[in-house]
């Protein structure tokens, strides 16, 4: 090993939560090397977030213009799938970094790209792609964003059968004939959405009784509902024991539990995510390689004074979004203890990411979206919250009768009785998406129902779903 290069902050992993951490503690004066071993600007970039909503909009903005009097006409035929594909892969950069790296580079960060591993305690030992080997030495802290993998389960035949991840599924350029998807999550609903929008007859098969099962269950029966009517198959309670792929490119079989059989050209499993920690030398500061890194609500690593975890590797919140704020938070309170302040951890302070427990935000770009903030009524419930849930139809509101003929979806907020505040909220349908940030602002500022009467929403949007919510919980 060379001799280390001392910055005052290291940073394992240039995805978005790494990247912001840089900004942060650059913002801050703080020297900041970040370190890569693929693609600047990580999963979302590259293989989630970006090229899944580029395959996406395309397909809801169809779907939507379908019900539009004056317009359905126009856009009865099917997509350009190569169109479709040219627009993806011109958000992704053609899985390029350069932009990224101009970025990092006009916020003063220093980019090390290779394999990054902790080298005991404040140190990073990197190898370059070349066999270079460096050794960074942090004053102040090493934060870990090295986010998250897909899971692909141990079943029969399926490593031969090579599967589909979320990685292929957002960069693939072909339209398969028939693609099966194993899974409820977000993933397998968007992925469903999209590919069969781009002309594959699609089959989910859902281990459990629903889809997105971690939002209220009204949000996944419109889902499956509006799959199904676009001609998917959504099947509920099924299990995958095994699967066969007939040859290097013939069609994959899967075998359900009590031994039906189902066929298709690809397969994507939308299983779940795994921390990427098995080789970043955990083992050399006491903690468990390829386990999730637990910390505080400040990101920090309980323990260490020097450690932080950001983004999906804490397992807090496996969302873009929150592991960018928690890299907003952890940098503000590296910063501080940089400077000799003590940090404002407490509920809410400026150096807790609190929302990741209370206010959560959601987006499902689905047709229809599903979008959500807080907590469901179940989980408010499970919580001991004495709460009551008020839903409407938001067909019902004028905004979306005149968004789209035959509008379908649904509105709930969760309100605490006892201190007359919105805990959570739900909003299915088409645009939902653009509904939650006022949710979020809600459920944040703590906003009594009250003063929430004086929120007027202008006429005629679907946000006046707002005000028929504040009617039924009023009565």
């Amino acid at each position: 090993m060379t001799e280390a290069v001392e910055y005052d902050v290291v940073v394992l992993g240039g995805g978005p939560a790494g990247e912001n951490i840089a900004d942060r503690t650059r913002a801050a004066g703080l020297s900041t090397a970040v370190v890569e071993s693929e693609l600047v600007g990580g999963e979302c970039s590259y293989w989630a977030c970006i090229p899944s909503k580029a395959l996406l909009r395309p397909a809801l903005a169809r779907s939507e213009a379908r019900r539009v009097p004056g317009l359905a006409g126009a856009v009865q035929g099917p997509l350009d799938a190569e169109a479709v594909f040219a627009h993806r892969d011109a958000w992704t950069g053609h899985w390029k970094d350069d932009g990224q790296i101009d970025w990092l580079d006009s916020v003063g960060a220093h980019v090390y790209r290779g394999h990054g591993r902790l080298y005991g305690i404040r140190k990073v030992a990197v190898t370059s792609p070349e066999g270079e080997h460096h050794v960074l030495s942090a004053r102040h802290a090493v934060v870990v964003a090295t986010g998250t993998r897909a899971v692909v389960p141990d079943l029969p035949g399926l490593a031969g059968a090579r599967p589909w991840t979320s990685r292929e599924a957002t960069s693939a350029s072909r339209v398969p004939g028939r693609l099966l998807i194993v899974g409820g999550s977000v993933v397998a609903a968007e992925m469903a959405t999209a590919w069969q929008a781009l002309g594959s007859r699609v089959t989910v098969l859902v281990r459990g009784s629903r889809l997105l099962p971690r939002m209220e269950p009204f949000a996944g029966e419109l889902v499956a509902e509006a799959l199904t009517g676009a001609g998917a198959v959504v099947r509920t309670g099924v299990a995958v024991e095994a699967v066969v792929r007939d040859g290097s490119t013939g069609p994959v079989t899967v075998v359900l539990e009590g031994g039906e059989t189902l066929e298709g050209d690809e397969l994507l499993m939308a299983t779940g995510r795994a921390p990427r920690t098995d080789d970043i030398g955990l083992d050399t500061v006491g903690l468990t390689p390829g386990d999730w890194i637990g910390v505080d609500d400040g990101c920090r690593v309980p323990g260490f004074d020097w450690l932080y975890a950001v983004g999906d590797v804490n397992h807090r919140a496996l969302l873009t979004h929150q592991g960018k704020y928690q890299a907003r938070i952890a940098g503000a309170a590296i910063a501080a203890r940089a400077a000799g302040t003590e940090p404002d951890t407490g509920r809410w302070g400026a150096h807790a990411a609190t929302a990741d427990t209370e206010a959560l935000p959601q987006a499902v770009f689905t047709d229809p979206e599903a979008a959500s903030v807080g907590l469901t009524l179940e989980e408010a419930e499970r919580a001991g919250c004495r709460v009551r849930a008020v839903d409407y139809d938001l067909g019902k509101v004028s905004g979306a009768g005149l968004y789209a003929d035959g509008y379908r979806g649904r509105a709930r907020m969760v309100v605490d009785l006892e201190r007359e505040v919105i805990l959570g909220a739900t909003f299915v349908g088409p645009g939902a998406a653009e509904l939650v940030h006022a949710a979020t602002v809600a459920v944040v500022g703590e906003v009594p129902i009250a003063r929430l009467w004086h929120a007027v929403p202008a006429f005629p949007t679907v946000s006046e779903v707002w005000l028929r919510l504040l009617e039924g919980y009023r009565g």
